[in-house]
């Protein structure tokens, strides 16, 4: 089964940090970009942030340049999002994706189940 999970949302107070994982198995984690957006209730989901295959490259919407962090782990086929100096206006769910390419059934998007930043004071 191809399938990403993330964890590690949670409650955070303005100016604090937090650090998302994300869990992939059932493809070859380490021949495919990684990719984090947020989604507020109402709104379309937004590109955080974006680390190639070897960890060698990033990518930052505007708004969290300076602040967060990603990363990757291939041999443990994990990627992370660090997020300091947080504030309320991060607050969304948070996912992760990659598009990935299976020979039987050519491309698609693969999207874990998503979990919530809160942050507040």
């Amino acid at each position: 089964q191809v399938r990403l999970v993330e964890s590690g949302g949670g409650l955070v107070q303005p100016g604090g940090s937090l650090r998302l994982s994300c869990a992939a198995s059932g493809f070859t984690f380490r021949a495919y970009v990684m990719k984090w957006f947020r989604q507020v209730s109402g709104k379309e989901r937004e590109l955080v942030a974006l680390v190639n295959q070897d960890n060698s490259e990033t990518r930052y919407g505007d708004v969290v340049k300076g602040r967060f962090t990603i990363s990757r782990d291939n041999s443990k086929n994990m990627v992370f999002l660090q997020m300091n100096s947080l504030a309320a206006e991060d607050t969304a769910v948070y996912y992760c994706n990659t598009r990935v390419y299976d020979p039987r059934t050519e491309w698609y998007d693969l999207w874990g189940q998503g979990t919530q930043l809160t942050v507040s004071s």
